[in-house]
């Protein structure tokens, strides 16, 4: 079973990922249960660059300030986590703008809907977790068959 998953899945990192998940979870929930607020990056953001009303501002720079943080963390502990990226900077400015409207028609992004809303098990948010999903299979898919090798 090992390897057949190092060989579907040969740049995975589960122990990264697992510990990365529960990192997640655990400042999800110290956010609900600490400042009863739904822990979602986008609108942390749109809230961090006053497009919208929320949590306290200072809250919200914090945990946006946060995401950096941890993440030098981690490359100061482990050494840095490889990662892969489109090699047109392009290609992922338009991803990220994509990701940015659909965030804001869904009225949340994964953080939010993924993690905080099916802990809760909002509807609202399993449909659009439903919907992430899905868009990136798909998407996936129609990268590969066009020739991207994602």
């Amino acid at each position: 079973m090992f390897a057949w998953f190092n060989e579907t899945f040969p740049h995975a990192q589960p122990l990264q990922g697992l510990i990365g998940g529960i990192m997640i979870g655990l400042a999800g929930s110290v956010m609900l249960l600490g400042a009863g607020r739904i822990a979602g990056i986008s609108g942390m953001a749109a809230r961090t660059l006053g497009l919208t009303k929320g949590a306290p501002w200072p809250l919200a720079a914090l945990f946006i300030a946060g995401i950096p943080l941890g993440a030098l963390i981690v490359a100061a502990v482990m050494g840095g986590i490889p990662a892969r990226f489109p090699t047109s900077l392009t290609l992922l400015a338009v991803a990220g703008v994509i990701t940015g409207v659909g965030t804001r028609l869904g009225s949340g992004c994964t953080s939010g809907h993924g993690v905080c809303g099916l802990s809760r098990l909002s509807p609202r948010s399993i449909v659009a977790t439903l919907s992430f999903m899905g868009a990136g299979m798909i998407t996936v898919a129609i990268v590969n068959a066009m020739g991207g090798g994602w």
